[in-house]
């Protein structure tokens, strides 16, 4: 299997490292203005004169970016698999997909305690929902400064709502598609960005389940948590320290703990999901409607 990857800042790096360790993949060449050594580059994907030799495509570009290379390979490609890092686009767009496969890189998917609790949840009535998420932007990559990322450009589609999208994702497929909304979208802190450094909202889903999310830039205390609450159980899930806990009415608790997970196995098995079985994996019709439900907070928040 052919690989091409476009994009090659620190995610298309980590792709570049978790798919040149499937053994079904022979060759990973990548679209980027870099030099990279005992690689073959390409420095636009318009200079790809095979491009229809390749099986596996992987946009790893800037948002703003995903648009008009998706256009450009679904026009220049047929029947091939497309991976498109999260979130698709930086506002909502029609772009039909006919002759290819797009999946999108929602890899929280694969974590191994929201795996669990999806599996605990498939047999209970879930009443609310509470996600929280926060990391100073400063401290995001130790070795950039904040102010030159994506993440602080509004125009290069960053912005907290758009990188911390996966929570959207994991709300939207453990819970229902958002079909109400109050939303705040803001630029609070100061943070030398021009994007949105907080977003939080409460609705509820077309399965009837209440969502309050808060997602922002500014916490100095990084955390990644949900709360659900069902009739019969309330979970607490910690994705910074890897464990599920379950609690009942009668006060019995239990304890899931997912130690020493290894930094790329949630990429790792989102690649395999999708060279395979595609299970768990967030379909283009999934991505959208996570376009969908920001698109309803952008215009909240014009």
């Amino acid at each position: 299997m052919k690989v091409l990857i476009i994009g090659y800042g620190s995610i298309g790096r980590r792709h570049e490292e978790v798919l040149s360790k499937i053994d079904e993949i022979k060759s990973v060449n990548i679209v980027t203005k870099q030099s990279v050594d005992n690689k073959k580059t390409f420095n636009d994907i318009k200079k790809v004169n095979d491009i229809q030799s390749y099986d596996y495509f992987v946009i790893a570009s800037e948002t703003n970016k995903h648009y008009a290379q998706l256009i450009y390979l679904e026009t220049n490609v047929t029947d091939k698999i497309i991976f498109c890092e999260k979130p698709l686009f930086e506002i909502n767009k029609d772009l039909t997909i006919e002759k290819n496969q797009v999946f999108v890189g929602y890899v929280l998917r694969f974590h191994p305690i929201l795996q669990k609790l999806k599996s605990f949840l498939e047999n209970e009535k879930v009443l609310s929902v509470n996600v929280n998420c926060g990391q100073y932007l400063p401290t995001w990559r130790p070795n950039t400064d904040y102010r030159d990322s994506y993440s602080a450009k509004k125009d290069e589609g960053g912005g907290v709502l758009l990188d911390l999208s996966h929570e959207i994702d994991y709300i939207q497929w453990l819970f229902g598609i958002m079909k109400e909304i109050k939303s705040y979208q803001l630029k609070i802190s100061d943070l030398e960005i021009d994007s949105d450094d907080l977003t939080t909202f409460i609705g509820k889903t077309d399965k009837e389940v209440i969502i309050n999310l808060s997602i922002d830039y500014i916490s100095k205390i990084t955390y990644r948590k949900m709360l659900i609450h069902t009739l019969n159980n309330t979970y607490a899930l910690d994705f910074l320290k890897n464990n599920l806990i379950q609690k009942d009415k009668m006060g019995v608790e239990q304890v899931f703990s997912f130690a020493n997970l290894e930094r790329n196995y949630m990429f790792e098995q989102m690649h395999k999901s999708i060279l395979s079985h595609k299970e768990s994996v967030c379909s283009y019709d999934e991505g959208l409607k996570v376009m969908n439900t920001i698109s309803i907070i952008q215009e909240q928040n014009k």
